[in-house]
């Protein structure tokens, strides 16, 4: 019983050193205020994306497959890793075509140049089931690399993230 309410006191003594200490919690304090590097690739990977989103909305799939490189690695929380164009596109055809789309969450674009390569977008889109109007769609978090190739932007790298 002694030993109980010693070890009692010692939680007790615990819990208020710790409820009255500092917690550091994570922020954006100290980070900038995102300012693009160059406003003239920002602007044309932001064109990019509205031709490549058009063609994902509208079914264009000739125009999508065009943005897409053979090499592609699509990364996604929910499906994994696939690193097939024909898949990517098939499950575009199956999936998507005439039954989803996107929206992106305007002003959330960031563009990252990568010397040598293209340049890394960041943002934040949602996705509406056109099976399901009324359903909740939350903004969800991507990053796309595109490589200028031949003076023509492809997609290499997708990231998306939904969780």
């Amino acid at each position: 019983m002694f030993k109980q309410k010693i070890l009692l006191f010692f939680i007790c003594i615990a819990i208020v050193v710790f409820s009255c200490s500092p917690v550091k919690q994570a922020s954006t304090e100290g980070l900038l205020p995102y300012t693009p590097a160059s406003k003239e690739l920002h602007d044309s990977i932001v064109q990019m994306d509205k031709i490549f989103f058009d063609a994902y909305n509208n079914c264009s799939i000739n125009v999508f497959e065009d943005l897409i490189s053979e090499n592609i690695e699509f990364y996604h929380d929910q499906g994994g890793l696939s690193t097939s164009k024909k898949n990517l596109m098939e499950s575009l055809k199956n999936n998507i075509c005439n039954k989803v789309t996107r929206e992106l969450l305007v002003g959330s674009i960031e563009v990252y140049p990568i010397p040598g390569y293209g340049a890394v977008q960041m943002g934040a889109h949602r996705f509406h089931n056109k099976a399901e109007p009324g359903a909740e769609s939350r903004y969800a978090k991507f990053v796309h690399t595109w490589k200028k190739e031949n003076g023509k932007w492809i997609i290499t790298r997708v990231i998306s993230l939904h969780k």
